[in-house]
């Protein structure tokens, strides 16, 4: 039998990435595999959550309130 032994290399100079959203996957290259690596950073320096609008905010905005989405329970 005969095997055979493949060496891959990616180099990449820069990578400039315009949006991450929070289930983004970025893969380079074709890995059998995705590993996952979540980061998270307060680059805004935030100390907690921003304030609940009113309701005579969301009606001078124009804009619907949000609704969530239920989601189901992972198995």
């Amino acid at each position: 039998m005969i095997q055979y032994y493949i060496h891959q290399q990616i180099s990449i100079g820069q990578l400039r990435v315009e949006a991450v959203s929070n289930s983004s996957v970025l893969q380079i290259g074709s890995a059998g595999s995705i590993q996952s690596l979540s980061q998270l950073y307060n680059t805004g320096g935030y100390t907690g959550p921003a304030p609940q609008l009113t309701p005579a905010q969301i009606e001078a905005t124009g804009l619907q309130p949000i609704s969530l989405v239920p989601l189901p329970n992972p198995s």
